[in-house]
């Protein structure tokens, strides 16, 4: 767990998202994973505020003062109303991309649609302590609200309950990888705001307009800005994730009458607070009192078991580090 004063890193998990905003206040949303870039299972979500996407960050990604690679940078959308706030710290990145959807679909934020089927989702209720901070930050510029957001101390708590307990590494204090020895991974949000699709991501200078964009349209105009970004990897590469966030699934099954969903997803809610409140606790203790338990049998049943044994560990801690390096290895934040 990290101290008062730094961010630790969290899991691209929806279950630790969804937890996360509750946790803020945040009211009737959930995230889900998206295992394709498919129109009809977004669409199957709806209604549908925004997606986060993680992906490698490689060279060539740095922030850019003149244009994107894609889309065209848009500096006058904060003044407009638009939420965007630098990245200024470590760590927090995949905090800062769900903040880029949830604080631009709430119930302050103006909506304009082109016709009757394009009816914005229900506006987002963002409990009063993101409302207060919202507020508080209203006119700031993108840096000063990187800042603001970094200091609170809300939203650092928030976060850090779902960071990997170590009794051994502190994360908070670990200096930045280098190029040659690390892998970095990059949250950013894509989000609907008043007829335009929106990406936010905190270490570019502006937020960038991917042209019209509608509810209706969102998925289509989505996978084709995901599917242009994705074609500037290399071949072969298969390194990201992608979460919708979703207004709660249980209250869809809910207006609709479907028990076999609202049966899903309330199981599916038990497993996320179980798995959650794994994550708050260190077992390197129990963990030591069974390998104690084990070695003292091992020995019990003589030196050439023993000796056997531990063989048999060695080889299988190999082939497993192979087998991770054949996959490409991964990570789960910046």
């Amino acid at each position: 767990m990290a101290d008062s004063g730094g961010w630790s890193t969290i899991e691209s998990d929806e279950g630790v998202f969804t937890a996360l905003i509750e946790n803020l206040g945040v009211k009737d949303v959930q995230f889900e994973e998206l295992i394709s870039l498919d129109p009809d299972t977004i669409r199957s979500l709806g209604p549908v505020y925004g997606v986060i996407f993680l992906f490698k960050w490689v060279s060539g990604q740095s922030r850019s003062a003149s244009s994107p690679q894609d889309g065209t940078f848009d500096p006058d959308a904060a003044e407009n109303g638009l939420f965007f706030a630098a990245q200024t710290i470590q760590n927090a990145c995949g905090t800062q991309a769900v903040l880029s959807v949830i604080l631009n679909q709430d119930s302050s934020t103006s909506t304009s649609s082109a016709a009757p089927e394009d009816t914005p989702p229900p506006r987002i209720d963002i409990g009063p302590e993101l409302r207060s901070f919202k507020d508080f930050t209203t006119g700031f510029p993108p840096d000063l609200r990187g800042e603001a957001l970094s200091n609170s101390a809300q939203i650092r708590d928030s976060h850090n309950a779902f960071a990997r307990a170590s009794p051994f590494v502190d994360e908070t204090s670990r200096p930045p990888p280098s190029d040659e020895d690390a892998e970095l991974y990059h949250f950013i949000a894509y989000t609907p705001i008043n007829g335009t699709l929106y990406e936010l991501d905190g270490l570019q200078p502006f937020p960038i307009n991917h042209g019209p964009c509608t509810p209706s349209t969102f998925p289509e105009t989505l996978i084709s800005v995901l599917q242009r970004r994705i074609a500037r990897y290399p071949a072969g590469e298969i390194r990201f994730n992608l979460m919708a966030v979703v207004r709660d699934l249980r209250i869809r099954a809910q207006q609709i009458g479907d028990v076999e969903m609202l049966e899903r997803e309330t199981r599916k809610r038990r497993a996320w607070a179980w798995e959650n409140a794994l994550r708050k606790w260190n077992f390197v203790g129990f963990i030591g009192e069974v390998v104690k338990g084990v070695v003292e049998r091992k020995e019990k049943e003589g030196q050439g078991e023993y000796e056997k044994w531990v063989e048999g560990a060695k080889k299988e801690t190999v082939r497993r580090l192979e087998g991770r390096r054949a996959r490409g290895g991964g990570g789960d934040g910046d």
